[in-house]
């Protein structure tokens, strides 16, 4: 029996930032504000366009966020959260959940839910979620929430693709002979 020649080492193939962030960038995402309590109970949130379903039994979803992100470790300790997906009205509320410091709720209205996180008004649905687990997964941390409440409002989630905001354009569903 002859034994099957070694394979020869692949070549290094290195992946640049920019490279990841424009293949990467073609796929548009949802846009999503984590919101909580910092130890003080002051409101506190963030953006992240990660924001997935990840179980229907048990009900789970999951996110990620930066490893140095400094919001998400103030919202963490409360182990609970609300994810509002946020609407094409909420840009202005998009950029004040993204911007850094402590005062990004200033101006933001918002209502408690029953876990005590804040619940954004306008969002086109909000999930209420304890933290499960927190994983470390390269520069970031992938988060599996337990759902405890959720709803869908109305209106068009906002999107994120390619570095710009839009909605989602529907098409007219073809019909049995393939036309719409």
């Amino acid at each position: 029996m002859t034994a099957a020649p070694s394979a020869a080492p692949a070549a290094e193939n290195v992946i640049t930032k920019e490279d990841y962030r424009t293949v990467f960038g073609q796929l548009p995402t949802g846009v999503t504000a984590i919101t909580g309590r910092t130890d003080e109970g002051y409101p506190m949130g963030l953006v992240v366009g990660t924001f997935a379903s990840l179980s229907l039994d048990p009900p789970l979803v999951t996110f990620c966020v930066d490893k140095s992100s400094s919001t998400w470790p103030s919202i963490r300790h409360m182990e609970r959260f609300t994810a509002n997906i946020l609407s094409t009205e909420q840009l202005p509320v998009c950029r004040a959940l993204s911007r850094k410091g402590d005062e990004k709720f200033r101006g933001i209205e918002y209502e408690e839910s029953p876990l005590g996180t804040p619940r954004i008004p306008g969002a086109v649905a909000w999930v209420d979620c304890e933290v499960l687990s927190e994983v470390v997964a390269g520069d970031h941390y992938v988060i599996v929430g337990s759902i405890e409440e959720l709803a869908a409002g109305e209106g068009e989630a906002l999107m994120f693709r390619g570095g710009e905001f839009g909605e989602f354009t529907r098409w007219p569903t073809p019909g049995p002979n393939g036309k719409a």
